[in-house]
């Protein structure tokens, strides 16, 4: 590797170009998918995620900490975002049966409607946006590749607690 002397070689290498792409498009991509579920749902793209985790954890739900750790949130940050999560009616917050102490966030009926009829949409803006974009012929080869830098990163990081 050639040895960086000015910022314009900096600006013009072709690895930190190619890293600020996949920064830029994620940004963008994220903005346009994520004002598309705002405006048709009313909920932040961050709540939309908070759905799905509490999809995939079924019942009897789970802990703030847990829900924090999923998102990297402080426990203030997801306690906040819970709180007008249950405001809308999308979750609810009931005692853990494990930890007299502790309580346990769920969905609501309300909130695993709006998760299902707010992910058709996602899904179809992902299509057109992330997917049809590229050459079919790449599309699988793609997604396959992101799976490999997404657990390597996530490796590279220390464990959250």
């Amino acid at each position: 590797m050639d040895e960086i002397s000015t910022a314009g070689e900096a600006a013009r290498d072709e690895l930190i170009v190619s890293f600020g792409r996949l920064l830029g498009v994620a940004g963008r991509l994220g903005h346009i998918l994520g004002r598309a579920i705002e405006q048709e749902f009313g909920i932040s793209h961050l709540m939309y995620e908070v759905l799905l985790i509490l999809g995939r954890a079924g019942e009897p739900g789970l802990s703030m900490g847990a829900i924090a750790r999923e998102q990297v949130l402080t426990t203030g940050g997801v306690t906040r975002l819970i709180d007008r999560m249950e405001a809308a009616g999308l979750v609810a917050r009931a005692e853990d049966p494990g930890d007299r102490r502790g309580r346990l966030v769920r969905l609501t009926p309300r909130g695993d409607d709006v998760a299902v009829r707010a992910s058709r949409l996602h899904l179809a803006n992902i299509e057109r946006y992330f997917l049809e974009p590229l050459p079919v012929a790449h599309r699988q080869r793609f997604l396959d590749d992101l799976r490999i830098l997404s657990h390597a990163a996530r490796d590279a990081l220390p464990p959250l607690h």
